[in-house]
């Protein structure tokens, strides 16, 4: 059925936070109303409606209001913009002899980054009393137009596989295309530590040391950030930690960080690297709908976890109160036990958050080479996400960038990388 014209006037407009915040959070409200009978997961954005995209290099907030007297926002939508890598290409000679990437172990590290500029939008909500106006659509044209402004060559958006009506308007109605598929892993975080096996040792990066590494070993990595370094600088993000693997256990020999330098011109046989992100700075989340015998269920596993921690009681932590969770981003590695390295950083994770959160996620391509090791409950995870993007223009103007361009093509209609830097500031 085809969404009706729009019987009433409305205005699309920036965000005003001090006159828009309470309307705007009450359209979340409305929105966020779960099917009769089943567990909702509800989001808190802490009293701030720009919260999610408050961190990202650019962004924009837009409502939707009524015209005529008692003016009312209907729908509201949030996008942000920065640079990312959409393709790689072969180093110059000269820059992989300057950096000791001649082998073929560092073959990622020979690749240089295809930079574009990138929208993305989440947070699109209309008034259910407003849907099947063309509201929405109005609010997606309109930020696209805002992201061709700032010179975004692609926008994309993220939802469920099974949200119908987001995908009909997205890829039916506004020009996008189902673009990847990356799987959300979610753990529970115990009152009980998680053991790290003795011979992986795990060392804290400086920043500007975590800046160095990724820039030089996963640049190339699809969706990475051109500002990495204004992530690995905020606040919320907690820290860069590097796993590595003995070749045999009971060496003893342990691992002394010397400096990205040398890490990548003679990285140790199995490595993994990974940070943390609060996400409870930005909002909480609440599972709502579950039954008193769930509830009492979950309440009993946590209560033997925390009376005996070393039963390892895997208990079920209480997400039917607002929760945080920490998200784990810039997750890679290299070497045959690289996933052993990649479960214990997540474990790592674990320890550090508890008292603090209740479950730690990550979110991988998904033929995301150490996705299987990444510990997570499957009832908890999501298998496939679904992200659509629609190429808006072409926006090049430097002929080495033309170039590029031609020789990669449509980023739309590329096949999926094994690997993507999900960028935290946007979950």
């Amino acid at each position: 059925m085809k969404e009706e014209e729009v019987r009433v006037l409305v205005i699309i407009r920036e965000y005003n936070p001090k006159t828009d915040c309470d309307a705007a959070l009450a359209v979340d409200r409305m929105c966020e109303v779960g099917p009769s009978g089943e567990m909702s997961l509800f989001t808190d954005l802490l009293g701030d409606p720009v919260a999610r995209i408050r961190h990202s290099p650019a962004y924009l907030m837009l409502v939707a209001e009524t015209g005529g007297p008692g003016r009312q926002i209907v729908g509201l939508i949030r996008g942000c913009v920065k640079t990312v890598t959409c393709g790689k290409k072969k180093k110059k000679k000269e820059e992989n002899s300057a950096a000791g990437t001649d082998t073929d172990a560092d073959a990622d590290a020979a690749m240089a980054p295809v930079y574009t500029k990138l929208g993305y939008l989440l947070g699109l909500r209309v008034s259910p009393s407003h849907r099947r106006m063309g509201i929405g659509m109005k609010l997606v044209r309109k930020m696209e137009e805002w992201f061709g402004e700032e010179g975004a060559e692609y926008a994309y958006m993220a939802t469920e596989k099974d949200n119908a009506a987001s995908i009909e308007l997205f890829t039916g109605r506004c020009g996008y295309t189902k673009f990847r598929t990356p799987s959300i892993l979610v753990h529970p975080v115990f009152a009980h530590r998680l053991r790290i096996p003795r011979r992986v040792s795990i060392v804290r990066l400086h920043a500007r040391d975590a800046e160095a590494l990724y820039r030089k070993r996963f640049a190339a990595t699809e969706f990475f950030p051109r500002d990495v370094d204004a992530i690995l600088d905020n606040p919320l993000s907690l820290g860069t930690f590097v796993a590595v693997v003995e070749e045999e256990e009971g060496l003893g020999l342990g691992f002394r960080w010397r400096g990205a330098e040398e890490f990548v011109a003679a990285p140790p046989g199995s490595w993994a690297v990974a940070s943390v992100w609060d996400c409870g700075g930005v909002f909480r989340l609440e599972v709502r709908g579950a039954s008193r015998l769930r509830r009492a269920a979950a309440a009993a596993s946590r209560a033997a976890d925390r009376a005996a921690p070393w039963l390892g009681v895997p208990a079920v932590p209480d997400v039917f109160r607002p929760f945080a969770a920490w998200f784990v981003y810039g997750l890679g590695g290299d070497g045959p036990a690289a996933p052993a390295a990649a479960a214990a950083l997540f474990r790592h994770a674990h320890n550090m958050a508890r008292g603090r959160a209740a479950v730690v996620a990550t979110e991988v391509a998904a033929c995301e080479p150490l996705r299987r090791a990444i510990p997570h409950w499957r009832r908890l995870s999501c298998a496939e996400d679904l992200w659509c993007a629609k190429r808006l223009s072409q926006v090049p103007d430097d002929d080495d960038e033309d170039e590029e361009e031609e020789e990669l093509g449509d980023w739309t209609k590329s096949a999926p990388a094994p690997s993507i830097f999900v960028d935290p500031r946007e979950v």
